[in-house]
Parts: C-alpha cells; sequence; structure tokens
C-alpha cells in the first residue's frame, strides 16, 4: 500500500500494458479511473507515483498526461505538477448541451440500431438497479455513465463513441461535487429504466422526449450544487 491509493489501483492495471504499450494506452487507462470515480478532482498525480504503478517511463507518462490536459481531464500547474482539473458550472452547462446533441439525437435514429447496441442499454440499466439495491452507490455512479454511453452508442458511430467516454469522464468529475451520491443517483434509477423499456419497444421518439426533459433537470440539480457548494 503506498500514500497514493489511487497509485495502487493503477498498479492493478499494469497487466493490460504490454511491452509495445504507447501513451495513448496509459492515458485510456487513467481515463477510465476518472470515469470509475477513482481519481477525484485536485488530486496530485505524481510522475513518481504513477511511472513507477505502471511501470512505464516518465516520457511515456508526461505524453499520457498531455492527452489528458487536452482533454480537459487534467491541468498542469507551473512549479506545482500534473492535478485532476476541477470543474466550474459553466463546465456542467457545457457537458449538457453537447449530451443533449449527441445522446438524444442517437436515440431519435436508433429504431434500427442492433439488437445488441439496444441490450447494452439495458444491462446499464440493471447493473444499476443492483447496485441500488445493495446501496453501492457510487458504483450506481458507474451503471449510470455506461446506460449513457450506451445510449450514445446507438448511432453506430465510433467517432461519437470515443468522444462521449471523454465528455463521461468529464462529467465524473462533476459528480465528485455531491457529497452524497445516493441524492444524486437514486431519483434516476425510474427514468433509466423507462427510457430503455421504450427503447426496447421500438418507441424511440417517446424515448428521446424522455430523456430530454431527464437532462433538463439533472442539469439543474447538478448547476445548483455547483453553486451552492462553500469549500470546506
Amino acid at each position: 500500500m503506498t500514500a497514493d491509493p489511487w497509485a495502487d489501483l493503477l498498479a492493478a492495471d499494469r497487466s493490460l500494458l504490454d511491452r509495445t504499450s504507447t501513451a495513448e494506452r496509459v492515458a485510456d487507462l487513467l481515463r477510465q479511473r476518472v470515469i470509475d470515480g477513482a481519481l477525484a478532482p485536485g488530486t496530485r498525480l505524481s510522475e513518481e507515483s504513477a511511472g513507477r504503478a505502471l511501470a512505464v517511463s516518465r516520457n511515456t507518462l508526461r505524453e499520457a498526461f498531455r492527452l489528458l490536459v487536452h482533454e480537459r481531464l487534467l491541468v498542469h500547474e507551473f512549479h506545482r505538477g500534473v492535478f485532476v482539473r476541477v470543474l466550474s458550472d459553466e463546465d456542467v452547462i457545457d457537458l449538457y448541451r453537447i449530451r443533449r446533441l449527441l445522446e438524444i439525437s442517437a436515440v431519435r435514429r436508433a429504431g434500427g440500431a442492433p439488437a445488441e447496441l439496444v441490450a447494452a442499454v439495458d444491462q446499464a440499466v440493471t447493473d444499476g438497479e443492483r447496485a441500488a439495491a445493495e446501496e453501492r452507490w457510487w458504483d450506481v455512479g458507474t451503471a449510470n455513465m455506461r446506460f449513457h454511453e450506451a445510449l450514445a452508442a446507438l448511432a453506430g458511430s465510433p467517432r461519437v463513441n470515443e468522444t462521449m467516454r471523454r465528455l463521461l469522464a468529464e462529467l465524473r468529475l462533476a459528480f465528485h461535487r455531491m457529497s452524497r451520491p445516493r441524492e444524486l443517483h437514486e431519483p434516476y434509477l425510474k427514468p433509466h429504466r423507462e427510457i430503455s423499456d421504450l427503447i426496447s419497444g421500438g418507441r424511440v421518439q417517446e424515448a428521446a422526449d424522455r430523456l430530454e426533459g431527464y437532462f433538463d433537470a439533472a442539469e439543474a440539480q447538478l448547476v445548483a450544487a455547483y453553486r451552492s457548494y462553500t469549500p470546506e
């Protein structure tokens, strides 16, 4: 066990890298840890700890950091190092703006989506329901990420999928502002099920309309949390 718990998680990821690992693959692992919620906003990413955990060179690690700075997940502060980015309420509003463009459009056009993509939406909802029943609220948040990733995947576009993964990583950073994850995620379990069932039943226009109302409520809740937040 090291002084940096996130580094222990990265050490467990080392087996996912091989001798031909690239900065992009290291960035993928770090991005996934952001999506999983293991890397909280403001966390300082020590080059020494991360490099030792993943057994990669400092140059490879720095390139991975640069990629994630470009994706707005990390920030580099002169003479201080690299940190997980802290979002603003304006960031949250912009995230929901582009999510509406991607997800609602994907759902509206999902009438002919392959069965496996529709099933992925249902599976994400089921995972969230199971986690909620066991009161694993952070896992409910991860299932929420998978649900929205699956909605965007209905578009059948690799570019949309890539864009969504990056957006969801930023969104996970925003979720850290909510001190009680149950209050954030529990109200949306029922809408998730309703949207999934509408899609499975071929009622994609209704599902898209339901998703639009869902976004309105979720954005308002998260922005209010940001604007009322007082640092301790």
